[in-house]
């Protein structure tokens, strides 16, 4: 057996006593107490263990352990909260007390929970708080939440693609063909003009089968008669027949049910993240999969949506002398996805208590073209906004359903029907003076294969402009990567901010050395006055020791490209050439680890940055060696000596 460096223990009442020996583990509980202790000494290898969150996930004694845990949240729901599991649940690493382990509250925990005797182990020198932690990481998984609304994806899909022929079938009807027709045209006038009649009845499918949802999850408030896109869509459905359409979804009641109340037991902010995070992954994934391929949408990790936050608002003191909390320094996330990086900023800290309302009511901006994605990050916004200003009722006005890259283009006439409200905010945001942008722009080169009808949008003056700029100044033969949605965001921000201003994104890492991307490197250099590269690597596009070098992947299975938080300053009173300062995370680094150095380092303040100078090729790092341009070509060497032999006429 291996060493034993672990002890995990269950706060719980008496009656948990016959689950317990039911699995065979032994209760402990003192005379006059009401609460006993469940001790489950788990063996894991002293050496060798570089990751352990992926152990413990893999490791089939633990199998045992999850069937505890989901008993215990049987008899105790509330665990199903993280808050309340840390209180109820110590994850004890050296219970002699030599090596002190953390409890779900972060106290020293050597003493074993008990009356002061000490358990006779003997610990290895290891990295105990690691363990801990990954425990703690991996038991809320095993709670049910993530397993049981992914028991339900399948029904989920097969009950979309039955609501979707339902609306069909229901559009041979002329008032409903007459409403839904006027419903795309204000669609393609808010999103895209290139948005389908089957986009258009997915989104109506998408609505239908998650109304429910964001209703239980904004309790008080009642989402779909409040939001703007919201009414708009019931008013569609319910000229097409809201009867016939909801019944599709009356066979999903019990997956409500397990939301309703898993929302009602959230005590933490953290904790309603994990709801949001897990319903928008198992729903897209599952029941929308070509939407969710074709944006790469992955949910960005909270350490580092604070990093980029946090830069911003230290980018912003150091060059402008400003803050994000001044009035006049407008603020976008032009891909909000659920709206993390808005969430995270109104829970930073960064704005000042006076300053609170007026920024979210005139200067915080998030945008988003899935509706989904839209509807959930409208309720987090303002649910993260009124946790920190009780009182009376603000919905939150700045958020946008629309194509971001599309609002640079040549627009048709604006909705003034189907969407009004929200074509008024896309012009309102229109006029704005944007000084900081922060987000993760979607991962998308287009589609693996012809067949599989999901092709990238097209943007003609968006894609212009890449052509004379990144893709004029590159000396790749191949160049289509530059229209990558995360390149296309890059030249749409820079462009929004005009001559004054700050991006900061997490993206792909590619463009920091990528062949094609020497005219995009070139072209940053030259439009903005500082950059900071923070380099996550991540690359699993690769094999063998390459791959373990590049380390733990940020977004999970959500990505296999290399990764860079990327914060981009435009000075105009800036003097000389652009400062290019760059920093690689290093190698062999777990997930995890990367995670902690990123949230220890907080800000690009706290990093110790190397400044780069580029080379006239565009090379940031690993530069060509300069001497290789004097040596003689191998063919015209080859052709000196054994020149061609003509063919006979």
């Amino acid at each position: 057996m291996p060493a034993l460096d672990a002890v995990i223990f269950f706060d719980t009442r008496d009656s948990i006593v016959d689950i317990v020996q039911s699995v065979g583990r032994v209760m402990r509980k003192a005379k006059d107490k009401q609460y006993g202790y469940i001790i489950l000494p788990i063996g894991i290898p002293s050496s060798k263990v570089k990751d352990y969150n992926s152990y413990i996930d893999s490791d089939p004694q633990f199998k045992s352990i999850w069937k505890i845990i989901k008993a215990l949240r049987a008899h105790d729901e509330s665990l199903v909260d993280e808050a309340e599991f840390r209180k109820k649940v110590k994850v004890v690493t050296d219970p002699s007390g030599k090596g002190k382990g953390k409890d779900g509250d972060g106290h020293d925990s050597g003493d074993g929970h008990d009356d002061g005797q000490q358990l006779p182990l003997s610990f290895p020198d290891l990295p105990l708080d690691s363990i801990s932690e990954a425990v703690y990481a991996a038991i809320p998984r095993k709670l049910g939440d993530v397993e049981y609304w992914r028991d339900w994806a399948e029904s989920v899909a097969k009950i979309a693609d039955r609501l979707i022929n339902r609306i069909r079938d229901l559009l041979k009807n002329d008032e409903a063909r007459s409403a839904f027709n006027a419903f795309l045209k204000g669609l393609q006038d808010n999103l895209n003009p290139q948005v389908s009649e089957d986009e258009a009845i997915e989104m109506l499918a998408q609505h239908t089968i998650t109304r429910p949802v964001f209703e239980a999850m904004f309790s008080g408030y009642s989402f779909t008669k409040n939001n703007p896109v919201s009414k708009s869509m019931e008013a569609v459905i319910e000229v097409m027949d809201d009867h016939v359409v909801s019944s599709e979804t009356e066979s999903l009641e019990k997956l409500y049910d397990s939301i309703r109340e898993r929302v009602r037991l959230a005590k933490s902010d953290k904790s309603r993240q994990d709801i949001i995070r897990n319903l928008y992954d198992t729903f897209f994934n599952n029941a929308f999969p070509r939407v969710a391929d074709r944006l790469g949408i992955v949910y960005t990790p909270v350490e580092v949506v604070d990093f980029i936050i946090h830069s911003a608002e230290a980018a912003l003191k150091k060059h402008f002398g400003t803050s994000l909390s001044d009035k006049g320094v407008q603020i976008l996330d032009p891909f909000t996805g659920t709206g993390t990086f808005m969430v995270r900023l109104l829970q930073s800290g960064i704005f000042r208590p006076e300053d609170l309302l007026w920024k979210y009511k005139n200067e915080l901006h998030a945008n988003e073209i899935v509706l989904l994605a839209y509807y959930i990050a409208a309720i987090n916004i303002e649910s993260a906004f009124h946790s920190q200003y009780p009182g009376e009722y603000h919905s939150f006005d700045g958020i946008v359903l629309t194509d971001t890259f599309q609002m640079s283009e040549v627009r048709d006439l604006v909705d003034t029907v189907v969407l009004p409200e929200n074509s008024e905010r896309v012009n309102r945001q229109k006029k704005q003076d944007i000084r900081v942008i922060i987000g993760n722009p979607p991962y998308s080169a287009g589609q693996d294969s012809a067949n599989d009808n999901n092709q990238n949008l097209k943007y003609p003056s968006l894609d212009e402009q890449i052509r004379t700029t990144y893709a004029a100044k590159s000396s790749a033969t191949n160049k289509n990567s530059l229209y990558d949605s995360y390149i296309r965001a890059i030249r749409w921000a820079s462009n929004r901010i005009n001559d004054k201003g700050i991006v900061a994104f997490v993206t792909n890492g590619s463009f920091i050395d990528g062949n094609a991307a020497d005219g995009l490197r070139k072209c940053l250099v030259e439009e903005f006055s500082t950059l900071y590269v923070f380099n996550l690597r991540g690359n699993q596009r690769t094999s063998g020791e390459l791959s373990r070098k590049e380390g733990g992947k940020i977004f999970g299975s959500g990505s296999r490209t290399p990764v860079a938080m990327t914060v981009m300053v435009k000075d105009p009173n800036h003097l000389g050439e652009c400062s290019l300062f760059y920093h690689d995370i290093g190698d062999y680094l777990t997930r995890q680890e990367k995670l902690d150095i990123i949230a220890d380092f907080k800000d690009i303040g706290s990093i110790n940055w190397n400044e780069i100078q580029p080379n006239a090729e565009g090379d940031w790092i690993n530069q060509r060696d300069p001497i290789f341009d004097t040596f003689v070509d191998i063919k015209d060497t080859f052709e000196c000596f054994c020149p061609r032999i003509m063919p006979q006429s």
